[in-house]
């Protein structure tokens, strides 16, 4: 059975089809000029591919290499006509996507080996950091799961609000502390409570803030610490959230923040609201950190666990 011929839970995949729709629309409507007129894949024809991927925020390296690919393919079948470039892009893509993600979960889900699963969750301001974390913490709730939170964002009182927000709503424990209070304070106490409380999951706020990569290299690694002495080899997990909309800021956050920190995962939000979806392939693939979450809606369920088959599938529907 061919892998795209899977058969997608509905609701989500609806949704996810939706999410998608701006970039979709923008990507063909570019690939439809690139190759109108032509029967055949040529050198014309890729050189239009490169700029329609380059354009669609894919990315210039992954664009270079989804070309490279598809040029193998050209050699290897001289007379490959443009209506099966779909099919080809379509392939290549999801077999770019398999490089970095692979076995990817399908649902919400931890790890049973540690307990808590302590989860810090990295981002600059706006990117939609605090309302990621309160969709994860409401999914894992309702698994069962006890989540803990923890407002290490301590710069700015709006963050603490709003976490404390997304707390009210979903019906879980927050430990905070005053605006300015030392980041690795709250999250000392945060695993201290969870600890104590025997809850599964711990997810950390942290600041925003890039403004000087330092600074924020030396806080994370000062929260890092402290948090082992409550809990052993935590962070168990490091979560970056980047705001699909911005495109190739995205790819330069996702830069500064690798330097800064050893992250682990990805969520890529704001989906819905742009025709930069493309973001996600070429992040995936220059970082080769696996995509976690994408963000396709403002609902509380609109937070969907990265299925690489089920995004290309949307993309190329």
């Amino acid at each position: 059975m061919s892998l795209f011929k899977k058969i997608f839970s509905s609701d989500k995949k609806e949704t996810l089809d939706k999410g998608l729709e701006k970039s979709k629309s923008s990507f063909f409507s570019k690939l439809s000029k690139a190759v109108a007129g032509k029967s055949k894949v040529d050198d014309d024809v890729l050189d239009d591919l490169e700029e329609v991927l380059v354009s669609s925020d894919v990315g210039v390296n992954t664009t270079l290499k989804i070309i490279e690919r598809i040029e193998e393919r050209v050699s290897k079948d001289k007379y490959l006509g443009t209506e099966e470039l779909n099919q080809i892009l379509r392939e290549e893509i999801a077999g770019l996507l398999s490089e970095t993600n692979v076995g990817e979960a399908t649902e919400f889900s931890i790890p049973e080996t540690s307990k808590p699963y302590v989860l810090m969750v990295v981002g600059v301001n706006g990117v939609g950091k605090t309302t990621t974390i309160g969709k994860l913490a409401y999914q894992f709730k309702k698994q069962g799961k006890k989540v803990v939170l923890g407002a290490a964002d301590t710069f700015r009182a709006a963050a603490i609000d709003q976490l404390q927000v997304w707390a009210d709503r979903v019906d879980i424990p927050i430990v905070k502390q005053e605006m300015g209070s030392d980041p690795a304070s709250v999250a000392f106490d945060t695993l201290k409570s969870a600890v104590a409380q025997d809850a599964d999951v711990v997810i950390i706020d942290t600041a925003g803030r890039l403004h000087n990569k330092v600074n924020l290299m030396n806080e994370l690694t000062k929260v890092k610490r402290v948090m082992q002495k409550v809990v052993d080899n935590s962070p168990h997990e490091i979560l970056l959230v980047l705001d699909g909309s911005t495109g190739q800021n995205a790819f330069e956050q996702a830069k500064q923040f690798t330097k800064a920190t050893e992250v682990s995962s990805l969520a890529v939000t704001k989906l819905d609201g742009t025709a930069k979806g493309g973001v996600v392939i070429g992040i995936s693939d220059q970082f080769q950190i696996p995509v976690k979450y994408i963000g396709v809606g403002e609902g509380i369920e609109d937070l969907q666990v990265f299925n690489k088959y089920e995004f290309v599938d949307s993309f190329f529907k």
